[in-house]
């Protein structure tokens, strides 16, 4: 381990390793196979990078989005590691340029897509070469049972049987047991080494509300917590996509839209100004967001509820990838459940996998109607074990007020069996509040002793019961394009009045204004700081390459906090090995002299 030690500190610029970086490291350069699950942010990619470099040969990074490739080789180039990648991007010239320094030995990582590398020309080019190891990274793409599967994944046991002396390590953020299960079987991993470093992100804070006025709500998240800084947005349609952000740009925000719909070339330029440019926004559907590697993203929002925990999971991962504190945000509502239904009906696939998704959206919808601390729930969730108090999420900050809904709940299951299992929420309400309308009177259900009996909870108050009841699995809704509710099985002791029922009040949030949720620590000057930050921006603008690719806004907080005057304190810093104390340090120290004279 010594070498990779030594290329630890001196080429990526950090002291040492985090639990379990080493064990996996020194499994891999010993020729071991290894499955990794790791949180987003917590050096995964050191585990394959370093023991690519100290074994002989060529390490080959199995990748599933060309965006990851570019910012990973961008950020390695960087560092004088000599990497490449063979996608769709390049012409045939440059292919044929990375195929002749892969065979003369002169890469040290070469990241390639799944679908080429099943490709028998790529199996037949692998074979002439020198490779140290194969590294599966998104590794939960493999499983069926999974939120991402892709079929190309299947076929990569391949390499297991193509390639029996060449150590693999399979890599994911997002694998509960049965999808972990999965990867081991399918990639023929029964006899790896097994790496679980948790899911939980600590520097997130979670917070989950209602929808009232969506669009007011994200307005006051972004002006009190978020002010120019970068975020993603996720919406569950292209059309939702497009009007959010040109709504937001209406409000002084710089927000791009994303999704599959518009052209490669616009989702392209918009990717590349949000990695490349401070405090833009990106508002996607899920078709952005996995293998991006900008970790100063500050806050990840949803504008509607994720189909699954592994999709939620996953995107509010994005947020704080540097170690920062950062904002999980939702709102959703009892309407977003129901189009999910209605879309998975839709969808087709047969019932078991329709029973599966649906059984997966009623976790997450559970997630959201906790009154304990979410983070807890969500870890529980992938089988971990955790406090049951986070101190770091909405439910932790603010306890949930709550209330005896027994007979609320009695009612709302009432009118569901009296008007026959088919209608909507709106009109059982509607019916519960003894509201005089046409489709009242159309099926007589004023004529029902349901009728009326719920006057004395407004409306708002009648759908969180529903909701509420839907998330616990009382109700459900009908998978069908009329989205009615139906009882479950679980509701008759309910009725009855065998059990009751605690529910959660539903209060607005108070709102505490501030400008950003990553105030800057005391001691660093603003002036120092934006300096450094502009110093940044021009070389990355120069080079054409993201501003963390130079340096991630830790290393110059750091920078800023100790205010090193000389190369060899330069150096020190994290974040800072050798060719980035040569290359940049003079630039830096110059900055900051001239700080400190007065000059800027």
């Amino acid at each position: 381990m010594i070498n990779a030690i030594d290329i630890l500190q001196n080429t990526f610029g950090y002291d040492q390793f985090r639990p379990p970086q080493e064990d996996i490291i020194a499994t891999l350069i010993d020729g071991g196979d290894a499955l990794v699950l790791m949180p987003t942010g917590g050096g995964k990619s050191l585990c394959y990078q370093i023991p690519a470099i100290v074994r002989k040969g060529c390490g080959i990074v199995i990748s599933p989005l060309i965006a990851l490739m570019q910012d990973q080789v961008d950020s390695l180039q960087e560092l004088g590691i000599r990497a490449s990648f063979l996608n769709s991007t390049l012409d045939r010239q440059d292919e044929i340029q990375i195929e002749k320094s892969l065979l003369e030995g002169q890469l040290d990582l070469l990241y390639i897509a799944p679908e080429r590398l099943i490709q028998p020309r790529t199996l037949s080019l692998l074979k002439q070469s020198s490779i140290s190891l194969f590294a599966i990274d998104e590794a939960h793409c493999v499983s069926q049972w999974g939120h991402d599967f892709r079929t190309d994944y299947l076929e990569l046991n391949l390499l297991h049987e193509e390639f029996p002396g060449v150590p693999r390590i399979a890599l994911t953020a997002t694998a509960d047991k049965r999808t972990r299960e999965e990867i081991i079987s399918r990639l023929e991993l029964r006899q790896a080494s097994q790496y679980f470093a948790g899911f939980d992100r600590p520097n997130i804070r979670y917070t989950i509300a209602i929808k009232h006025n969506p669009r007011n709500q994200l307005l006051r998240f972004l002006k009190n917590e978020h002010l120019n800084d970068a975020g993603i947005i996720y919406c569950l349609s292209r059309k939702k996509t497009e009007e959010t952000a040109t709504w937001l740009s209406k409000q002084g925000f710089e927000a791009l839209p994303y999704h599959a719909g518009l052209s490669p070339k616009i989702r392209t330029e918009h990717q590349s100004r949000f990695l490349r440019d401070d405090g833009v926004i990106i508002v996607a559907t899920i078709a952005f967001g996995m293998g991006i590697d900008k970790p100063d993203v500050r806050f990840v929002a949803h504008m509607d509820l994720p189909k699954t925990i592994e999709s939620y999971y996953q995107e509010t991962g994005r947020a704080g990838r540097d170690g920062l504190p950062a904002d999980a945000w939702m709102v959703y509502g009892l309407q977003d459940v129901i189009k999910l239904r209605q879309m998975l009906d839709s969808a087709g696939g047969s019932e078991e996998h329709k029973r599966l998704e649906a059984h997966r959206l009623n976790a997450m919808l559970a997630l959201c109607e906790i009154t304990s601390c979410r983070r807890h729930a969500l870890l529980m969730h992938f089988d971990e074990q955790s406090a049951e108090h986070c101190g770091n999420c909405d439910t932790c900050l603010t306890p949930v007020d709550t209330w005896d809904g027994t007979e609320a709940a009695q009612k709302a299951l009432s009118v569901v069996f009296r008007t026959g299992q088919r209608f909507g929420v709106n009109h059982l309400i509607d019916v519960l509040r003894g509201i005089e309308t046409d489709k009242i009177f159309q099926f007589d259900h004023h004529q029902l002793q349901v009728y009326g009996i719920g006057t004395e909870i407004d409306k708002n108050q009648w759908h969180s019961v529903f909701r509420q009841l839907m998330a616990r699995g009382y109700i459900s809704v009908e998978l069908d394009r009329f989205g009615g509710i139906r009882l479950e099985e679980k509701c008759r002791a309910l009725l009855r009045g065998e059990e009751t029922i605690e529910l959660r009040r539903d209060i607005k949030q108070k709102v505490v204004k501030k400008l950003t949720v990553t105030p800057l620590p005391e001691d660093i000057d603003v002036g120092i700081w934006e300096a450094l930050r502009e110093c940044r921006r021009q070389l990355a603008e120069a080079q054409g390459v993201p501003p963390f690719v130079i340096f991630h806004d830790t290393t110059l907080r750091e920078m800023a906090g100790s205010m090193p005057k000389t190369l060899d304190e330069f150096g020190l810093l994290s974040g800072v090995g050798e060719r980035k104390r040569e290359k940049y340090g003079p630039v830096f120290l110059e900055v900051i002299a001239s700080t400190n004279s007065g000059q800027l």
